[in-house]
């Protein structure tokens, strides 16, 4: 699948995910066949002040693109400087978020609130679209309750302003994450758009990956949840799709090692201290599922340091 003109390969993406997908998760999850990852979201608005967190979020690994930059707001010239920011950190490509659920984000009338208006999507589109030199795409919903399903006017109007892609979460915003992904709207804004359609929503193994791209006729598909704790997830997909071969999840030993390369990688970037502290999520993320899951991921909300990390990863693997 082509996006502007940039290769993905293959078309099985990371979603970003606010909190989650730094660069350390990136990497994991690009080892592990993902042919696309995209940041966490980013502030227009905070970008224009500069703000210091907000340009750390943009940052790059040299061996992870092709990588885009997500970016939210509402005013079409700040999302255009945003853009141009995304631009010189090194994102291959721009993508606008119209689909975050989130009260702080959707209550200030960013994020899936965007799509009561999709007059105005269309007009942060052609801004972004103007000001950089890299494809843009853009992330919706199925649209913002049961009485505003714009997901296919919102798709048609971002195509006609230059979206080079779209991408599809099928469910509300009243929704969140509830409920069944609706995957008759994604085949909708399939059927209504020229530019490439990655689907989104409740992919989390080969039966529900083949049922969202045989049934909506989609180009790509995107992953979220189904990702933490779970990086492997996309060499499984991969390889199916790519060899037509069924691999088995790691093995508990196999998931605990690469746990621990995953935080190491997070303390790497961050420093000891931030890493852990930002990863003891993750930690209870990748014990789901181990004998004592629950005690273990007590234990995960504690972690301070890579040798507390070691020492439950001992007592893990002394309860196989």
């Amino acid at each position: 699948m082509k996006i502007g003109n940039i290769e993905i390969t293959p078309p099985i993406m990371l979603a970003p995910i606010a909190g989650v997908t730094d660069m350390a998760f990136r990497a994991m999850c690009r080892k592990f066949g993902a042919g696309y990852c995209e940041t966490e979201m980013v502030s227009a608005k905070a970008l224009s002040f500069n703000d210091k967190k907000s340009l750390e979020l943009m940052e790059l690994s040299a061996d992870e693109h092709p990588c885009a930059i997500q970016i939210f707001g509402s005013e079409p010239d700040t999302m255009a400087g945003a853009a141009v920011t995304a631009e010189k950190a090194g994102a291959d490509i721009v993508d606008i978020n119209m689909g975050c659920p989130a009260p702080k984000i959707a209550n200030n009338g960013s994020g899936c609130a965007l799509m009561k208006n999709p007059a105005l999507c269309g007009e942060i589109v052609k801004a972004v679209k103007s000001a950089v030199n890299i494809p843009v795409t853009v992330k919706i919903r199925k649209g913002f309750d049961d009485n505003t399903i714009t997901a296919v006017e919102v798709s048609q109007i971002c195509e006609k302003n230059g979206a080079d892609a779209v991408i599809v979460h099928g469910r509300t915003r009243q929704q969140y994450y509830s409920g069944q992904c609706d995957l008759d709207i994604i085949k909708q804004v399939k059927n209504s758009v020229s530019v490439p359609v990655i689907g989104n929503g409740d992919v989390r193994d080969i039966k529900s990956a083949e049922k969202m791209l045989s049934y909506t006729g989609c180009d790509g598909l995107m992953i979220a949840r189904a990702a933490l704790g779970n990086p492997w997830i996309f060499e499984i997909l991969k390889t199916y799709f790519e060899k037509g071969k069924i691999i088995e999840p790691s093995a508990a030993e196999d998931k605990l090692r690469i746990m621990a390369e995953h935080i190491e990688l997070a303390c790497k970037y961050k420093g000891e201290k931030m890493g852990m502290l930002q990863s003891r999520k993750q930690i209870a993320w990748y014990l789901k599922g181990f004998k004592g899951a629950a005690s273990f991921r007590n234990e995960a909300g504690k972690v301070c340091t890579l040798d507390d990390m070691y020492s439950l990863i001992e007592r893990v693997k002394n309860s196989l």
